[in-house]
């Protein structure tokens, strides 16, 4: 799966692995190795996340049901919770550095692509 950003005509992820069960969800990176450019987890109907016994940092990009961004987060470290994001439809999990080299923002335009 591949999630673009409209706005800034810019991939934020291009081999994206879709995280749509419970179990996906609740598993979602832990035990994986550190994300390479160009990969990301989309996490579908999460609100908050956390980095509990993760070991790399990763940016994170809350998205709601009109996939636009309303929350980005860049370098989340290991062991730390989130915010709780009440419209959150959706979150990106991406290797650090993805916001600022793509300059996403709060109110940017996202395309899902299969």
């Amino acid at each position: 799966m591949q999630v673009i950003n409209q706005t800034r005509l810019v991939p934020l992820i291009t081999r994206g692995r879709l995280a749509d069960t419970f179990w996906t969800r609740l598993r979602g990176l832990l035990g994986s190795p550190p994300l390479q450019a160009g990969e990301g987890l989309i996490l579908v109907g999460e609100k908050s996340i956390h980095t509990l016994f993760m070991g790399f940092p990763i940016d994170v990009v809350y998205v709601d049901r009109n996939h636009q961004v309303i929350r980005a987060d860049p370098n989340m470290v290991p062991y730390r919770l989130g915010p709780f994001v009440p419209k959150s439809a959706f979150v990106l999990e991406m290797p650090v550095g993805t916001i600022s080299n793509t300059a996403t923002e709060v109110g940017d335009q996202l395309t899902f692509q299969h």
